[in-house]
C-alpha cells in the first residue's frame, strides 16, 4: 500500500478521504440495533463508547479540536454507521448539523464554549424544531420566546419529534420572537423565528421520551417541554426574527439525510446477497437479473448523496434536497423487493429486514419531509 492510501487511525476513527468507522465500532453498532429494536429505547452505553471514539469530532473545524470534515465526509459517517444501526446514524446526523450551524452562525465566543466540547463527545447535540401543529414547512410555531431585562429569554413551548431528547447536552431549539409574518418567498420557517442554543441540563427543558415508534427505535426520539426556560441573548445563534437564513443554508450545504438511506439500501442489499449465497445454483441463477436491479438502484443513491456532499452542481442546495428524495424512494423500494425475494425466510418478527424496512420509512418523514422537499424543489425552478 502506499504512503498516499495508507490510513491513520485516530482512535476508533480511520481516515482516508475521510473518516470511516472501523470494524469494532461496527460490530458494536449492530449489536446495539438489535438490543433497541427490543427495549425501544436509546443505547446509551453505545452512546457513551461513540463520545470516546471521536467520530463527534467529524464536522467541528480542525481549529476547535475537530475533523475538519465536510459535507462528504459528514454524508460517508452516517451512511455506513447506518448500514448497521440507522437510529444512531440519526443522532449522528443531527449532532454533526448543529455543529455546523454553530460555526456558520456562532459569534467567536459561542464557538469557543460549544465547538471543542462538540469535537470531545463531552458535548452530544440535538435539534428541536418540529412541533405538533406547525407543520412540516415549520410556519405556525406555537413556541414562544419572551424577551426579559437584562438580555434574557423565557422560552416556552413544545416540541414533537425531537431525535436524541435525553441524550443530548445541547439542543438548537426554534421558537417565535415575535409575532409571525408570512414570506411568501419562503416554503420552511417564517419571520419572527429565531434559534437558541439552550443546554440539556437547563432546568426549563425537560425531555419526555413515551413515544413508541416503529422505526428508529433506538433514535431518542421524542417530546422536549419547554416550561420557562431562561437563556441569554448569548445563547441566540444567528440574527433575532431571521432564523429562515440559517435553516435555507441547511439544504445548501450538501450534507442529507439521504445518506442514512443509502446505508439503510446497502444494508438491504447485503441481506439480499446473503440470501442468494445460500441457495442452489438453480434458485440463485433465478434471481440473477433482481439482484442487478437492486445493485443498480443502490449505486444511484449512493452517486446522488456523493454529488451532493461534493457540491459539484449547478444548484447545490436542490440537488441535496433530490438526494434525499431518491435515496428514500431507493431505500423503501429496496427493502420490498428483498422482502418478496426473502419470502417466508423474512417474514418473523426478529429478522433484521423487518427493522431495516421501518427505518427506511421514517427517514422519508424527517424533516424536511418529502413531501416538503418536493416543493422545496419546484419552488426552486420559479428562481
Amino acid at each position: 500500500m502506499s504512503v498516499a492510501t495508507s490510513l491513520i487511525r485516530t482512535r476508533d476513527v480511520v481516515r482516508t478521504v475521510g473518516p470511516t468507522l472501523s470494524p469494532p465500532t461496527l460490530d458494536m453498532l449492530r449489536e446495539s440495533d438489535a438490543r433497541a429494536a427490543v427495549t425501544g429505547r436509546p443505547d446509551t452505553a453505545v452512546l457513551s463508547k461513540l463520545r470516546a471514539s471521536g467520530l463527534l469530532a467529524t464536522a467541528v473545524p480542525e481549529a476547535y479540536g475537530g475533523a475538519g470534515g465536510d459535507a462528504a465526509a459528514v454524508n460517508r459517517v452516517v451512511a455506513q454507521t447506518a448500514t448497521v444501526n440507522p437510529s444512531v446514524a440519526i443522532i449522528l446526523f443531527q449532532h454533526f448539523a448543529v455543529c455546523a450551524r454553530i460555526d456558520e452562525w456562532g459569534t467567536d465566543e459561542q464557538k469557543a464554549r460549544f465547538l471543542p466540547a462538540l469535537a470531545s463527545g463531552e458535548f452530544l447535540a440535538a435539534s428541536a424544531w418540529s412541533e405538533t401543529g406547525a407543520g412540516a414547512a415549520k410556519k405556525r410555531l406555537a413556541s414562544l420566546a419572551e424577551r426579559l431585562p437584562g438580555g434574557r429569554w423565557l422560552l416556552n413551548g413544545a416540541k414533537s419529534f425531537t431525535t436524541g431528547a435525553g441524550v443530548a447536552d445541547l439542543y438548537l431549539v426554534l421558537v417565535q420572537t415575535s409575532p409571525a409574518q408570512d414570506d411568501p418567498a419562503s416554503s420552511y420557517g417564517s419571520a419572527g423565528q429565531t434559534f437558541f442554543l439552550v443546554r440539556g441540563d437547563n432546568p426549563g427543558l425537560i425531555p419526555d421520551l413515551s413515544l413508541d415508534l416503529v422505526g428508529m427505535r433506538g433514535s431518542a426520539t421524542g417530546f422536549v417541554q419547554l416550561g420557562n426556560c431562561e437563556v441569554t441573548d448569548d445563547d441566540r445563534l444567528g440574527p433575532l426574527g431571521h432564523a429562515t437564513a440559517l435553516i435555507a443554508g441547511v439544504r445548501e450545504s450538501g450534507a442529507t439525510l439521504g445518506a442514512v438511506s443509502t446505508g439503510i439500501a446497502q444494508a438491504v442489499y447485503d441481506l439480499a446477497a446473503e440470501h442468494r449465497a445460500r441457495l442452489d445454483a438453480s434458485r440463485a441463477q433465478a434471481i440473477r437479473h433482481q439482484m442487478v436491479a437492486l445493485s443498480t438502484l443502490l449505486e444511484s443513491a449512493h452517486a446522488f448523496v456523493a454529488r451532493a456532499g461534493h457540491r459539484s452542481s449547478d444548484d447545490p442546495g436542490r440537488t441535496t434536497l433530490q438526494a434525499k428524495l431518491h435515496a428514500s424512494a431507493a431505500a423503501e423500494h429496496m427493502c420490498l423487493e428483498v422482502s418478496r425475494m426473502l419470502g417466508s425466510a423474512g417474514y418473523v418478527v426478529d429478522h433484521r429486514l423487518n427493522r431495516l424496512i421501518a427505518d427506511a420509512r421514517a427517514v422519508a418523514l424527517m424533516g424536511p419531509t418529502n413531501d416538503l422537499c418536493r416543493e422545496l424543489v419546484a419552488k426552486s425552478w420559479e428562481n
